[in-house]
């Protein structure tokens, strides 16, 4: 879970560094890409000026399943 104290204590440098692990997906386990993944996302939601950058990251689309 995302805590509103580790959003607040996102900049801009940190938030690049965040992306360029997602962009590069170097990740041990799938896990810890998904864990990232939902930072970015926590971010783009709660702090969207650090991410306008990194929407290409961020799936928001809706999607059919079928």
């Amino acid at each position: 879970m995302v805590t509103p104290e580790q959003l607040a204590s996102f900049d801009d440098d940190t938030t690049a560094e965040l992306a360029r692990r997602l962009e590069e997906d170097d990740y041990c386990t799938p896990f810890d890409s998904l864990k990232d993944w939902h930072l970015l996302r926590a971010l783009a939601i709660h702090r969207p000026e650090l991410t306008l950058l990194y929407h290409h990251l961020v799936d928001q689309e809706p999607f059919d399943e079928d």
